[in-house]
């Protein structure tokens, strides 16, 4: 018994120590990434011992800062519920990654040991249940401040949240339709095969390629990062969290990084092949080569690969989301709109009925 609880909270703080330390290096990463892209220095000015190390101590000092300064509440606001709202946000944003598999099996001590917090039938769906969650953090950061800029802020969101959520949802019918279940790890072991004689690997991006991109515009929207920043519209309204300061401040813009490393940890997990590596199989003791040939890796070395695995494509599509931020403009709202209802929605729905046609005709 004892043993069980140590072996889960070992999981707990080697998931969510990897989403916050992948969230934080993404604080750095973005300022970097936007000053080669727009041919400028960034961040080099903090430094440790003397040392710049390309800006990195840049997370630290930024900590540093949120955590010293002045804590503002408006007056004749709620103190509790001021305080209440960024930490909703940056709680919800956190707990969607507790259904997400981060490698298969570790066998330690005779153990079997699932490398996922959470092993649930309806993963995928608990998961998204909790996402969309993320609307109450925002409306009353909004709402709490009696601020109209931030009222407009959080009612943007909300209507951003909701739109796209609904896409969200049914962009992943066809790749639940082919899996044939709602276990996000189940979903991966399906993926870990090859097709076309043992040279592609059987990933969710190769048979789901329109789910695949409207889940991944969609994921950044939720994310509500640029292009569809609307609730914040730095050169508008701010945002719904306007009025915060400190920490409280850092916890949305620490949320804003979060969700996107769980955006990036789900479409790895559904499209990428999850921890799975080409080639690797655990069942035959290392890589088999697509021209016959063996390569044996020991049952640990397998793991560790698998597990590496994952991290490196979570960090891949992180980037390319900040890729995106800082190439494409702002959508107007009026655009976000219609790119939602008018085209993603309809084209997440045909997705849908083609997948479960050529389905129904395979059998």
């Amino acid at each position: 018994m004892v043993r069980t609880l140590w072996i889960e909270v070992g999981k707990a703080l080697y998931l969510f120590g990897g989403l916050m330390g992948l969230a934080a290096i993404l604080t750095w990463l973005e300022r970097k990434q936007s000053a080669l892209m727009q041919d400028r220095v960034g961040a080099n000015r903090a430094r440790i011992f003397g040392l710049r190390l390309l800006g990195l101590p840049h997370i630290i000092t930024d900590a540093v800062k949120l955590l010293t300064k002045e804590d503002f509440v408006p007056a004749g606001v709620p103190a509790w519920l001021h305080a209440m709202a960024p930490w909703v946000t940056l709680t919800v944003a956190c707990l969607p990654a507790a259904a997400v598999p981060f490698g298969h099996v570790l066998y330690w001590g005779g153990q079997a040991i699932e490398l996922q917090l959470m092993d649930m039938q309806v993963g995928l769906v608990y998961a998204l249940a909790i996402a969309s969650m993320a609307i109450y953090g925002v409306i009353l950061a909004g709402w709490v401040t009696r601020n109209k800029w931030a009222v407009l802020g959080s009612l943007r969101a909300a209507a951003q949240l909701i739109g796209f959520g609904v896409v969200l949802g049914i962009s992943l019918i066809g790749p639940v339709l082919l899996y044939g279940t709602l276990n996000l790890q189940e979903m991966v072991r399906w993926q870990d095969a090859t097709v076309l004689g043992g040279w592609l690997p059987r990933w969710g991006i190769f048979f789901q390629p329109l789910a695949f991109l409207i889940f991944l515009t969609v994921g950044i929207a939720e994310t509500k990062r640029i292009p569809f920043d609307l609730p914040e519209g730095e050169s508008e309204i701010i945002g719904y969290f306007l009025e915060y300061s400190g920490m409280k401040f850092g916890a949305f813009f620490l949320a804003d990084f979060i969700e996107t490393v769980v955006v990036a940890m789900l479409t790895v997990t559904v499209f990428l092949g999850g921890w799975s590596v080409p080639y690797l199989s655990a069942d035959q003791g290392g890589f088999v080569w697509p021209w016959g040939a063996h390569t044996a890796v020991p049952p640990v070395g397998v793991t560790l690969l698998q597990m590496a695995a994952f991290w490196v494509k979570v960090f891949a599509v992180c980037w390319f989301l900040l890729l995106i931020r800082w190439t494409l403009p702002r959508f107007r709202i009026d655009q976000a709109v219609r790119l939602g209802w008018q085209y993603l929605l309809p084209l997440s729905v045909l997705n849908t009925f083609g997948t479960a046609a050529v389905l129904l005709i395979r059998q």
